[in-house]
């Protein structure tokens, strides 16, 4: 029972983590949404445009997490949480171009329909890292986007700060697919017959997120420091 208890906490603290990590950016473009609105207004546009974009993300989570029983589609997912880890070691991501909403309802649409577009890496994330438990999916994603809208300035600091902590996020995200790609119900039994084949798969994949992420790293810091 205490087992269970603690896989439970742990892959709780899994999802809020990510969704830390992921969800800077939607924080920022929550700012921009609102940034023309009274101060008054804009607490209110934040809280019903937050409240609004965690029901949409809990419903496109649970609806991931039952896609992933189609088969091939926890590969295909996988594959994708890869991209997204080394996205979230490489992009340098520009949002000048969100409008803000000039009224509460504009603001609240903005910030949803925003948070939506956004979001994918955000619920194929959740989702993997769920291994299918839709209780999971709800208590993290209530914990983590409150968080991360009201704590937003305080995280985006703390990350510019230790840079680190990224790559830590990119390490989870790449363990996180990996061990979806090998939880594939086609390929789930070959992986249980050779456990060292899979846990090499997974050193493999997180090691190769990290060493491909560092490599274009560097590659855009040799270019700028060329172009100046």
């Amino acid at each position: 029972m205490e087992t269970s208890v603690l896989a439970f906490l742990a892959a709780l603290l899994n999802i809020v983590f990510l969704d830390l990590v992921l969800a800077g950016d939607n924080a920022i473009v929550i700012g921009l949404a609102a940034r023309n609105l009274p101060t008054s207004t804009q607490k209110k546009a934040i809280f019903y445009g937050t409240a609004g974009a965690i029901l949409l993300r809990i419903v496109a989570t649970i609806i991931v997490v039952w896609l992933l029983d189609i088969p091939w589609l926890l590969l295909i997912g996988g594959i994708l949480l890869v991209w997204i880890a080394y996205k979230l070691m490489t992009d340098d991501n520009d949002h000048t171009d969100v409008k803000a909403g000039q009224t509460l309802w504009t603001a609240v649409r903005t910030i949803i329909i925003a948070d939506a577009a956004m979001g994918l890496d955000n619920v194929i994330a959740v989702a993997g890292a769920a291994n299918h438990n839709i209780l999971l999916v709800i208590i993290g994603l209530l914990i983590s986007v409150p968080i991360v809208v009201w704590g937003s300035t305080l995280f985006i600091k703390l990350i510019n700060r230790f840079p680190w902590i990224i790559y830590l996020g990119s390490a989870v995200l790449g363990y996180t697919a990996s061990n979806m790609m090998t939880e594939e119900k086609m390929l789930a039994t070959f992986f249980e017959h050779h456990t060292a084949l899979r846990i090499l798969f997974i050193v493999l994949v997180t090691g190769g997120v990290l060493l491909a992420g560092f490599m274009k790293i560097r590659s855009n810091q040799g270019k700028k420091s060329t172009a100046s």
